[in-house]
């Protein structure tokens, strides 16, 4: 902004500000009898209509699926994509805060007097990019399948039995006694079955069976490489769980 340009701003904001009222008590009386009207009428309805608070929450329950609401989705989803547990608080705290305040700091360290989106780069880039990475987190966190389900229906035993009956049945016993060995031990979140789970950073397990027969699948639960965790525990109190496991992610084949 040129000496001209700047001077004739000055010019303008002088001419309104002596026209108009004072942000004090004029404004602040207005927003405040509204903010009584939109207080008064939220306890009217409340009083007359309701508020529904569902059901009693049971502490003892094992099927209750933590989900937030749809405007923390983003914060959800920053929760999830960064994994490692010492960087939790990051993901908490360190993320928002941060974000919050270099939102604070923009009139600061963008100190141009242009108002003209175009003019303004480095307030139009911030606010675009934060407007799209919410609204992208978001997004992956309502579409995101349950961290403790899988939606994926078992395959009936060697894949054999449904062909020849052409029946829908619920598949194998074993099976589905593995599946839900695999939604309960944490599985999801560190890798995908169907549209369920989390995408890293284990691999995809949609076709696991595919790529790797049994015996392949219950050494790579036993040694736990990378990141995941060791399975030996879960061999040794409950053999039986453990087979069942290694037999649901032998059958997934994708047919």
């Amino acid at each position: 902004m040129n000496n001209r340009e700047k001077e004739e701003y000055l010019r303008e904001y002088e001419y309104f500000k002596k026209k108009g009222k004072p942000f004090f008590p004029y404004a602040v009386a207005k927003d405040s009898a509204m903010a009584l009207v939109v207080v008064i009428v939220i306890c009217v309805m409340a009083l007359f209509l309701g508020a529904e608070q569902g059901p009693k929450a049971d502490p003892t329950t094992t099927t209750y699926v933590p989900r937030p609401e749809w405007y923390f989705f983003f914060l959800f989803e920053v929760l999830r994509i960064i994994r490692p547990p010492e960087l939790t608080p990051l993901a908490t705290i360190g993320v928002p805060t941060i974000a919050m305040v270099l939102l604070f700091l923009l009139p600061f360290y963008d100190r141009s007097a242009e108002r003209h989106p175009a003019k303004r780069p480095i307030a139009t880039a911030a606010g675009i990019l934060t407007i799209v990475a919410m609204a992208y987190l978001t997004l992956l966190g309502a579409t995101a399948g349950s961290p403790t389900e899988i939606e994926l229906e078992v395959a009936e035993a060697a894949g054999i039995a449904a062909e020849e009956s052409g029946a829908e049945g619920a598949g194998d016993p074993q099976l589905e006694a593995g599946k839900q060995v695999a939604a309960q031990s944490g599985c999801l979140a560190c890798h995908v079955f169907g549209e369920n789970g989390n995408h890293g950073p284990g691999p995809d397990l949609t076709e696991i069976g595919n790529r790797l027969p049994a015996a392949a699948i219950s050494r790579s639960l036993l040694v736990g490489p990378g990141l995941m965790p060791s399975y030996t525990d879960l061999q040794q109190s409950d053999p039986e769980k453990f087979d069942d496991l290694v037999a649901y992610l032998a059958s997934l084949t994708g047919e």
